[in-house]
Order: C-alpha cells, then structure tokens, then sequence
C-alpha cells in the first residue's frame, strides 16, 4: 500500500461549514482563520514520510455570541503530527465537554490517545512557539484499552445516556461482547480550524488504520485495528421539541444543524444512532434561539468508510 499521498499546494478561504445558508450563518466563528497552505508532516513510519493535505475546519461546538464582533484574519501553516507526551494539555482541554459535564477520566483518556501513535494526529500551526493544539483525530480499540478506568466510565456514560432500549442493547453489544471490532473514533478541534483540513484528516486517519493491520509488530495488535464498526460522540443543534430518535425518512435541513460538518454524512450512512440532552448549553446568536444543543453517539460500519470519504471530499469542494 503506498505511503506518500499525492502531494498538493494551495492557499485555502474558509468559512462557516455546515450544510444550509441558515446553518451557515448560524456557525459563524469570531476569529476566522482564512488562509493556510499544506505542510509536510512528521514520517508515521521510519523511511516513509509523506504529505497530507491541507488544513481542514470545522465548527466544534457552535457558541458564538454577538453577530456585531469584528472579524480578525490570520493566516496560519498547519502540520500533522504525531500525538507525543507534549501534547496532554491542549488535547484535555479539547476534550473538556466531550461527556457534557460529566466528572470522568479525562487525563487518562488524553494518555490513551497520546500513547497511540500508530493512529492518530494532532494538528498545529507550523513554527508555533506555544505549540497548541488546534485539533486531534485518533480511533481506539474499546477491547484493547477496556481496563482503562476512562473507557470503563464512558462505556457507562453512553449506556446511562442512551433513551432507546433496542439501540441500548445493540450498544451494550457493541461495548462488550463485540468491542474487539470497535473503534471510537474521536475527533476535537477548535471551533475556527478551516475547514479544508477535514478530507486529508480524515484520510490520513483510515489510512493509519490500513497500515497499522499491515505494520503493527504482532498479530494482536494489527487484529486490534480490524474494526468493523465505528462509535463516533458528537454534538447537533436540533430543534426544540422533536423526537430523539432518528427517523427513517430524511430531516429537514431547519430541524439539525450539524456542528461539525461530517456528522451529516456519517449521520446519514449510520447503522443507528441516538440524541440526548446536554446539561451544558452555550450562548447562541437568535438564528438558534429555537435549537438546543444535543449529543449524538453514531454507530457507521467500516465497509461505509469509502463511501464518507468521497462525500466529505465533494462536500468540501462544494463549499
């Protein structure tokens, strides 16, 4: 399997990405990020390093207060790294209401992520003497890492938030007798990373996990990333007062905003999925004043892996 993607150079515009000009406008960030050119990323194998594409953003958790604030332009050089030890803080604070206020492992979970270097990134802006973290994207194995006390409390968390009895018993399989084929896929960014960077983190994501079936020292470990279900934990902005289940036919682009634009597409090819209510709400402009954040946990085959990159990559081309 080849180990340098078809390198590219281009200066990218950001905006808002979500899937409506309502939603559009509704994701507005204060400080857009509006251009950014690929970088080379540090080598994921020894003797192979290769080139991902440029940056990709998306709208992690749509708070934004007043429509009248000035607009600050920055062009910023991002890379893709590997996690390293270096990164615990910027990767927790990422994580910081991923379970909603729930008190849970969150340090353990960041070194979970950050001991996976196999598979997964973190993304910096290049020369950055702070070395902040802007986004991470990684896929654990819920079997590998089950004795983990932070992958023991959300597997409890997303039973307890669960309000359907049928997709609970399908999870409860998922997170037990079936976790060694699951991965959780948890990706966090920060609210105006540009949205180009989505397809090439996403790609560089599902390649990892080809390699490492091929690359991994043991037959164990290269099993462990044989996933044939992936869980993704995400947050949408719905309509008040509608079902929280999903529906067979299609909902309308008014009744969910998707915070973060690949949701819609993994949202539609999902085997199921689910919505509950978040304790913690943020300030939003009057276009969401008739929305409520909500969580979303999605359950998407592996053999749909195809299928969503090619969407997300016309969805981004389009925008």
């Amino acid at each position: 399997m080849p180990r340098k993607p078809t390198k590219r150079r281009q200066l990218l515009g950001t905006r808002p990405l979500t899937f409506s000009s309502f939603a559009r406008a509704s994701c507005m960030v204060r400080n857009q990020i509006s251009k950014s050119k690929l970088m080379k990323s540090h080598p994921k194998h020894e003797g192979n390093d290769f080139i991902r594409n440029s940056p990709e953003p998306q709208s992690e958790s749509s708070d934004s207060s007043s429509s009248d604030e000035e607009f600050e332009e920055v062009q910023a050089d991002f890379a893709f790294f590997d996690p390293k030890p270096d990164d615990f803080h910027g990767v927790k604070t990422l994580l910081q209401n991923y379970l909603d206020d729930t008190q849970w492992d969150i340090s353990g979970f960041s070194d979970l992520i950050l001991g996976q270097t196999t598979v997964g990134s973190v993304v910096k802006v290049e020369g950055d003497e702070d070395n902040g973290v802007f986004s991470f994207i990684t896929a654990l194995n819920l079997a590998r890492y089950k004795d983990s006390r932070s992958i023991m409390e959300l597997k409890e968390y997303l039973l307890k938030v669960c309000p359907d009895r049928d997709i609970k018993n399908d999870l409860k399989q998922l997170l037990e007798e079936q976790a060694f084929s699951v991965g959780l896929i948890v990706s966090q960014r920060i609210v105006n990373l540009p949205p180009q960077l989505l397809p090439p983190l996403y790609d560089a994501l599902f390649d990892e996990i080809s390699w490492a079936i091929e690359d991994e020292p043991t037959k164990e470990l290269q099993d462990s990333f044989r996933f044939k279900l992936h869980i993704l934990v995400s947050k949408i902005y719905k309509l008040k007062n509608t079902n929280h289940k999903k529906k067979a036919t299609p909902e309308t682009e008014e009744s969910i905003i998707y915070v973060k634009a690949e949701d819609e597409i993994f949202h539609k090819l999902c085997l199921w999925s689910f919505c509950f209510p978040l304790h913690v709400q943020p300030q939003t402009t009057n276009e969401l004043k008739g929305y409520q954040l909500m969580g979303i946990v999605m359950a998407v085959e592996a053999s749909k892996v195809p299928t969503f990159r090619d969407e997300l990559k016309s969805l981004i081309s389009e925008s």
